[in-house]
C-alpha cells in the first residue's frame, strides 16, 4: 500500500496554480496569489473581500486546511440607513495519521463528505447552516 509522506526540506513543494478561482452565487472570482510560505499559500481579490488560504501542518498527525473567507457591506438590521461590514468563513480540515491512508483514500473521504453536503441541491448544507444536528 502506498502511504502519504510529507515533503522534506530537500523536496520542492508543490503549489496551487496562480490565480485560483472560486464561484460564489454563480459569479466566478479570480484570486491571485498574495503570499506563499513553507506549507502555506494565500489568494485574494485586491480589495480582500474574498480570500482563499491553504495550509498544511505536519506533526504526529497531518492536517490539511483550505479556507474561504468572504466579506461584504450589508444593511444593519437594527438601524435603518446604516451599513456595516460583515464577514464569514468556511473551511475544510483533513486530519490524517502519518500512515494508513493513501492520498487517493484520503480524497475518497473528502469527496464523500462534500458530495453529501451538496447532494439534492445543497440540502445537507442548508440543514447544517440552519442549526440542525
Amino acid at each position: 500500500m502506498t502511504v502519504y509522506r510529507p515533503f522534506t526540506k530537500e523536496c520542492q513543494q508543490a503549489m496551487f496554480a496562480d490565480p485560483q478561482s472560486v464561484t460564489i452565487a454563480g459569479t466566478a472570482t479570480s484570486l491571485p496569489r498574495v503570499s506563499s510560505g513553507q506549507n502555506a499559500g494565500s489568494f485574494s481579490t485586491p480589495d480582500q473581500a474574498t480570500k482563499l488560504s491553504v495550509s498544511h501542518t505536519y506533526g504526529k498527525r497531518t492536517r490539511h486546511l483550505i479556507r474561504l473567507d468572504a466579506s461584504k457591506v450589508a444593511a444593519d438590521p437594527l438601524m435603518a440607513g446604516i451599513n456595516v461590514q460583515a464577514s464569514m468563513s468556511a473551511y475544510l480540515v483533513v486530519d490524517v495519521p502519518k500512515t494508513g491512508y493513501t492520498i487517493a483514500q484520503q480524497a475518497d473521504i473528502v469527496n464523500a463528505l462534500t458530495a453529501y453536503l451538496t447532494a439534492s441541491t445543497n440540502a445537507k448544507t442548508t440543514q447544517l447552516l440552519g442549526g440542525e444536528s
